[in-house]
């Protein structure tokens, strides 16, 4: 079992469950500082958080697994030929997980998933996605082969990568420079223009942009409220959380496997 959930901290929860809402993602955990939200591919968890902590606005990547140790023994094998990847069996302070480390320093945890995403209440047509910015996309992207995720291949031929989880949602190694880092989207296997519809309807702030591949829905993040202009980059050296809050959250149109 592998699933994408990764966890978001942020001081203005209530914010994110209105866009979560509007989105289509479900609630169904919430446990004082700790909520979770189904989509119809994936899990994102919400962690509360105080304002201005250094933490505010951040992401952690992360998957859920169906069996610790069996999942570290079967990345550890996988790992033996890549050298780029280690899982460690940890006690972290929600409980027992498993720490993997990137051939760049880059660490997430593995979580025990103990329960089936349920969609009832959630769109079928949007898939979490967690993002690694890393300055060494190749040794990303063995990594996340090593933990099982399946390659996606993508139109275009640069450094980035797409992974898909077996049990829902996506993963993605993107180019950066600076400290690993990592980073929230969503992908939408449906009409756009009626999600953008239905979102503005909700009193969002929601803008479109056509790319090379495919059209991109851009929501006004939350958690920018009061950051200025500052955003997250590719290219900025990380020196605060600060700088790496998007001001918008991007929701991908779901282009067709090649």
């Amino acid at each position: 079992m592998l699933r994408v959930r990764p966890v978001h901290f942020t001081s203005r929860p209530e914010k994110w469950e209105e866009l979560l809402t509007a989105l289509g993602v479900a609630k169904t955990v919430a446990q004082g500082p700790w909520r979770e939200f189904d989509a119809g591919s994936g899990r994102l968890a919400l962690h509360v958080t105080e304002p201005g902590s250094p933490d505010d606005g951040t992401t952690s990547f992360g998957v859920e697994v169906g069996d610790l140790a069996e999942f570290a023994r079967r990345t550890g094998l996988s790992a033996e030929e890549s050298g780029s990847t280690t899982a460690e069996l940890i006690t972290a302070d929600h409980g027992e997980s498993c720490r993997i480390t990137g051939r760049d320093g880059f660490t997430f945890l593995a979580d025990l998933g103990v329960r089936e995403v349920n969609s009832t209440g959630s769109d079928p047509a949007v898939t979490v996605v967690g993002v690694w910015f890393t300055a060494d996309p190749g040794a990303a992207a063995m990594t996340l082969q090593d933990i099982g995720a399946r390659f996606r291949p993508v139109p275009d031929a640069d450094e980035t990568a797409d992974f898909t989880a077996k049990n829902g949602g996506v993963l993605m190694v993107r180019p950066a420079s600076g400290t690993p880092r990592a980073g929230l989207g969503f992908e939408y296997d449906g009409d756009l223009g009626t999600l953008r519809s239905r979102l503005a309807a909700a009193g969002l702030d929601v803008s479109e942009t056509e790319e090379a591949f495919g059209r991109t829905l851009h929501l006004a993040n939350p958690d920018a409220a009061g950051q200025g202009e500052t955003g997250l980059t590719t290219t900025a050296p990380e020196t605060s959380a600060a700088q790496h809050v998007p001001p918008t959250l991007w929701i991908s149109q779901r282009l067709p496997q090649a």
